[in-house]
């Protein structure tokens, strides 16, 4: 059922009051939606709650966070993500197999990359709890090449109440990330080694890495190694200081304001579905755009088109938020543009790098 009409009263009111309506009459059987069509107008409809349907029991949450099953991902992660790091520290094949105890060479990669992947999704899991939103513990998926883990990721059983809870869920697992992101990978450029620049040397060579693709990694990396840091060298990453520059990538690929990744739900809850598939529309073609002034970009842009853009709305997707979450919003956007960015010429000059 769709009920359409002029509100005399603040969205979160009139959806409040709907809401306690249907509940006095039918209890769980329904969901109230709130959202606004393509045309601007606010809309309610009633729909059928999945988890009624599915006789779900919020009682017993063992069956939906399957802890056994999370713990087996990432112990089977701690040790695919071992192995690589093996081979990022040097371990060939061969002297793996002569001496099996050269694999703990692979654990600062892992126990780093794991860290920030499972803060960034606890981040996600804790914030979706508050709301009492249901949802499974985070999942690791281990994968034994490339760099051992494609990552980590929730499933959230329960629709978003409101876009406030979408925009909090969405910028926790970012943040979480980042905070700790930035300590490792200060300490591990802190033990990586200066090489002679060379025309290898690039944001996707660890053994000849080139920072100066984005203004956060120039900064870091000239505040952390100083003046052995300049337009004639290169960086061989340490292990850890590895596993913080895929923690940066992995912060800033899920802000970037398209569809489902963290940055579409956030200016979703910002400025509303309309304006965020108009927003994640220029991402993408900005994203294209900047792949062809660093062709390490281009699989982003491949992967971003193929992204649809609309997100699935919050049940009060009509109520906005707040100024402090708009100002934290904008926040989050301007640490996607200095991690994407490059570092401009007059800074790239000043600091000599």
């Amino acid at each position: 059922m769709i009920c359409r009409g002029q509100l005399r009263t603040n969205p979160e009111a009139a959806y409040q009051a709907v809401r306690e309506n249907v509940e006095r009459h039918f209890g769980d059987r329904f969901l109230v939606v709130f959202q606004t069509s393509l045309s601007g107008q606010h809309f309610f409809a009633i729909v059928p709650n999945p988890s009624y349907q599915r006789g779900e029991n919020p009682v017993k949450p063992e069956s939906l966070t399957r802890p056994f099953f999370a713990l087996a991902l990432l112990l089977i992660t701690l040790f695919t993500t071992t192995i690589v790091g093996a081979q990022i520290a040097g371990v060939s094949e061969k002297v793996l197999q002569s001496n099996p105890l050269m694999l703990t060479k692979g654990l600062p990669y892992a126990l780093a990359l794991i860290t920030i992947l499972g803060i960034h999704e606890s981040g996600h899991y804790l914030a979706a709890v508050f709301y009492r939103i249901r949802t499974t513990l985070p999942y690791f998926i281990p994968v034994p090449f490339f760099l051992g883990t494609f990552g980590a990721f929730i499933q959230m059983r329960s629709p978003v109440p409101n876009r406030r809870a979408l925009f909090d869920i969405s910028i926790a697992g970012p943040l979480a990330g980042f905070v700790a992101t930035v300590p490792l990978l200060i300490w591990g450029l802190y033990h990586s080694r200066i090489v002679p620049l060379s025309p290898k040397s690039g944001m996707s060579n660890f053994e000849s890495f080139n920072p100066d693709f984005s203004l956060l990694m120039t900064l870091l990396s000239k505040l952390t190694l100083g003046g052995a840091l300049n337009t004639e060298t290169a960086i061989n990453l340490h292990p850890v200081a590895i596993a913080g520059y895929l923690g940066l990538i992995v912060t800033a690929f899920n802000l970037i304001p398209v569809g489902q990744l963290d940055g579409g739900h956030i200016v979703h809850a910002m400025f509303g579905q309309r304006a965020s598939m108009a927003i994640g529309q220029f991402a993408r073609l900005c994203m294209l755009l900047l792949s062809f002034l660093e062709p390490g970009l281009l699989l982003w842009a491949i992967i971003l088109f193929l992204m649809p853009l609309n997100d699935e709305p919050a049940l009060n997707d009509v109520s906005e938020l707040d100024d402090w979450r708009d100002f934290v919003g904008l926040v989050a956007i301007g640490l996607l543009l200095i991690i994407l960015l490059p570092a401009p010429r007059i800074l790239v000059q000043w600091l000599n790098v």
